[in-house]
């Protein structure tokens, strides 16, 4: 059966769906069967889908996908943890029903936060979904700006909210938006890049923490 990894993080603009997208592309370069899954009720990442298919062709995602909403959405997760490896669940914002089933649905939830404390303070809600849930945590620094010196300081919060951060970052690179706005990712229009390192050694983490 699939591990379940749930992208939640009700404050917008964190990056949530560029995280889902790129660790999928990372998962799957290490020949693991992964599939993504869109709750989120703005389709984002079936917007970036539909694009990739477009420029791949639809036998050259390399990965599953399904965009789904409501009751339905953990019956759909449950499906496809019998065809695949790993799946990635692309969680609503706020605490709206589709987000706590995904998070239900997780086997780890992995939470991309901006590196400032008031961003860190803001995910809270999320924090709590997962606790009630009981569903372990990883934060994921994410558009961290070059030689940042505030990691520390958010590792200290984030053991003040009862949350793990992950020692994988990700920085504030345009080669992110740029992968995405192609249907791709970093992993493949720059594989030797930095960003691509990035995602990489936070998808190791990840899978190390999933179990």
């Amino acid at each position: 059966m699939a591990k379940v990894i749930t992208i939640a993080q009700q404050k917008g603009g964190a990056g949530k769906t560029t995280l889902a997208a790129q660790l999928a592309l990372a998962w799957h370069g290490l020949g693991l069967r992964v599939t993504l899954i869109d709750v989120d009720p703005q389709g984002s990442l079936a917007r970036w889908f539909e694009l990739r298919e477009r420029t791949l062709g639809a036998g050259g995602a390399g990965i599953g996908f399904v965009a789904v909403s409501g009751w339905r959405a953990t019956a759909e997760i449950e499906r496809h943890q019998r065809e695949a490896d790993l799946i990635i669940v692309d969680s609503a914002p706020h605490a709206q029903t589709d987000a706590k089933l995904a998070i239900r649905a997780a086997h780890l939830v992995i939470v991309p936060v901006q590196p400032s404390p008031l961003d860190l303070w803001a995910t809270r809600p999320t924090l709590e979904l997962a606790a009630e849930a009981r569903r372990p945590v990883l934060l994921a620094l994410n558009r961290v700006p070059a030689r940042s010196t505030i990691a520390e300081t958010m590792a200290a919060e984030a053991a003040a909210l009862g949350a793990g951060l992950a020692a994988a970052r990700l920085g504030n690179r345009a080669g992110f938006a740029a992968s995405m706005a192609a249907g791709l990712t970093v992993m493949e229009t720059a594989p030797s890049s930095v960003a691509a390192r990035e995602v990489r050694a936070l998808a190791d983490e990840i899978l190390v923490k999933a179990g």
